[in-house]
């Protein structure tokens, strides 16, 4: 009889032995609309698994410690995610995780009301980033040419995101293309004002994309629907509920750095989504091909590496359109 309670552990033992198994190491950025794929991290107990995040610089950081086998799971804008394919790294495309997140941004009482005023000022912006292929899209539509060196249309000065709104405070530049919510704090603390946001190129607005490795896709299916139903119902707990959303964004990934008003207007600019399609990914790569953003060799064709099976089956067994 003494034995009874421990055989009846046993079970309960083993399934904890295996969701220590399941472990997926995640790699993100620290922006306002990553802030569900972080999330994942907080409710990852309850989804059988257990997700270590690892924040980068940017999208295009993440692509080498995928190839050195350390990521599994990474979120970035689709941009990275296209030209990071294109130079071997082996993933494919599952979800996307926020639209929009960019902003044109100029200094109060600039004389630049649209695009075609670019003409010979200097404009800063984050080197392969959605923000940097929307900018180059906005310029080619008003027939400006731009490079980093003088003797073009515009002068293009790439900085990282936070000094981008140092720059633009001190008068380094006239003009940024931003994410958010670095792009809602310039304007909410007076040194910058919206322009415009750049979706109105066949582009429309970037979708960021959640990538996957080849490897935990095709050699680990259970382990791969786990995440894609935890990363649905994170998203959907944002969605569902803003409060929890701004608290965990403002509180737990900016530490207090960022106000209520930053945050309202970087998410009024970037909501939280799931979808991803195919078409996207495809008119991105041309636009990127065009402008020469990513150095592609061989841009990758979308339908062959967007995979979104995964999304669908955690989208029904979750009952969220």
């Amino acid at each position: 009889m003494k034995l009874l309670p421990l055989l009846l552990c046993l079970p309960f033992a083993a399934s904890a032995y295996a969701a220590d198994d399941d472990v997926i190491r995640l790699g993100n950025l620290k922006f306002a609309h990553y802030g569900a794929v972080s999330y994942i991290k907080e409710i990852a107990p309850k989804c059988g698994i257990k997700v270590q995040e690892r924040m980068f610089a940017k999208g295009l950081d993440i692509m080498p410690a995928i190839i050195a086998g350390e990521i599994d799971v990474a979120a970035s804008a689709a941009d990275a995610a296209i030209a990071g394919r294109a130079g071997g790294v082996p993933v494919y495309a599952v979800a996307g995780f926020a639209k929009g997140g960019a902003r044109i941004v100029v200094q109060p009482g600039s004389p630049i009301k649209s695009m075609a005023d670019f003409k010979g000022k200097k404009v800063g912006v984050a080197r392969g980033g959605a923000q940097e292929l929307l900018l180059l899209a906005e310029l080619a539509k008003v027939n400006l040419t731009w490079s980093e060196k003088p003797g073009k249309d515009v002068l293009i000065v790439y900085l990282p995101f936070a000094d981008l709104n140092q720059a633009l405070m001190q008068k380094q530049i006239d003009a940024m293309g931003q994410s958010e919510p670095q792009a809602s704090q310039a304007i909410n603390k007076g040194f910058g004002v919206e322009l415009l946001k750049p979706y109105d190129t066949p582009m429309g607005e970037p979708i960021r994309t959640l990538v996957m490795t080849e490897k935990l896709y095709s050699s680990n299916r259970p382990l791969a629907e786990k995440f894609m139903r935890c990363f649905v119902q994170a998203t959907k707990a944002f969605m569902d509920d803003p409060k929890l959303a701004e608290n965990y964004v403002r509180n737990n990934m900016f530490k207090g750095q960022i106000t209520a008003d930053d945050y309202q207007d970087a998410i009024a600019n970037s909501p939280f989504y799931y979808n991803l399609s195919t078409e996207h990914m495809q008119i991105t790569t041309d636009f990127m091909a065009k402008y020469g953003v990513g150095k592609m060799v061989k841009p990758p064709v979308a339908k062959e590496w967007v995979k979104l099976d995964l999304l669908d089956q955690a989208k029904v067994a979750l009952k969220v359109k």
